[in-house]
């Protein structure tokens, strides 16, 4: 039988990050350096595909320090951790790496910064988020007020209007955030807010790539995890854009191909925690059911690179 034409945008950028690259290398070399098994608090990075990859070379996932035994290193993941993590770890006397992402160290550093400058903190993010949990734990408990969505925005009251400041989680819609922002800056008009705006340029990058192709999809595909919320993000960008088979799917064994049966232009993209690998593994899987021909639509070029943690850069083996 004759293959069906399959025209697919592949959104660029998509998949991995500068964060992720340097939290799997922080494990990856941690591991070469001081042998398995390497203790990991949370998933490194929101993929299965990636935890495994690393278990099968000795690093072990753990939720808590009291799952870690004494006198092995612990890496905490990107999404960062609140103090009480470190200083559990330095009570113990472990031997502990932090790969969180510096551009989540970045806020965490607004946040402290606000608090000793007295400001009470509004923080925009999604609840249980470990990142949202990390950011929180950076200040004392009341510090911090979390709001979700516009209509937590307009019911903030008992604040101090000339004593507040925002910072955001670095994953989110772009266009949520502004909205929540500006819903913000004008019931506490002289509300302090970041130098540099919250939002990973990763997130940006990639949110913006899928509003450039998705007008000219009739389908979408977004390779991520369920708990990633840059991810899921990117599925409802699309659909703001009024795509509605836009599905997240975790790897090339979850698509329905059904639905994809009577699709002219599909759109791919994946997220900053996806590697390319699973990607690839997409793209093949089409190229077997259909006639395919792939346009790469870029909307940026990056060149972000981060530095390992200090205790890895320099080799000493």
């Amino acid at each position: 039988m004759q293959k069906k034409p399959l025209t697919i945008l592949l959104a660029a950028p998509r998949g991995f990050c500068a964060g992720v690259d340097r939290a799997i290398q922080t494990v990856e070399e941690s591991l070469r350096r001081f042998g398995a098994p390497v203790y990991v608090r949370h998933e490194i990075v929101h993929n299965r595909h990636v935890v495994q990859m690393l278990e099968t070379k000795g690093a072990v996932f753990v939720e808590e320090l009291d799952q870690v035994p004494d006198r092995v290193p612990i890496i905490f993941s990107a999404h960062g951790v609140p103090k009480v993590v470190t200083q559990e770890a330095e009570q113990r006397r472990l031997s502990y790496l932090d790969a969180t992402c510096p551009l989540v160290s970045k806020v965490h550093n607004e946040a402290e910064r606000h608090f000793q400058n007295g400001r009470h903190i509004i923080l925009i993010g999604h609840a249980g988020h470990p990142e949202v949990v990390g950011t929180m734990g950076q200040v004392p408990a009341g510090w911090i007020t979390l709001v979700e969505n516009e209509r937590q925005a307009e019911a903030l009251d008992n604040l101090d209007q000339t004593r507040l400041a925002f910072v955001t989680q670095t994953t989110l819609s772009v266009d949520d955030a502004a909205a929540i922002i500006a819903v913000l800056q004008r019931r506490f008009p002289t509300i302090c807010g970041p130098r540099k705006e919250d939002i990973c340029y990763a997130t940006t990058n990639r949110q913006k790539a899928v509003k450039t192709i998705v007008r000219q999809c009739d389908a979408l595909l977004v390779i991520g995890a369920p708990n990633s919320s840059n991810a899921r993000r990117l599925v409802e960008v699309a659909r703001s854009e009024h795509c509605e088979r836009a599905m997240l799917i975790q790897s090339a064994e979850e698509v329905d191909w059904n639905m994809i049966a009577n699709v002219r232009t599909l759109g791919i993209t994946a997220s900053a925690s996806t590697p390319e690998v699973l990607i690839d593994a997409l793209l093949s899987e089409a190229s077997d059911r259909f006639h395919v021909r792939i346009n790469e639509v870029r909307v940026a070029t990056e060149a972000v690179t981060f530095k390992l943690p200090s205790a890895l850069e320099s080799d000493e083996s």
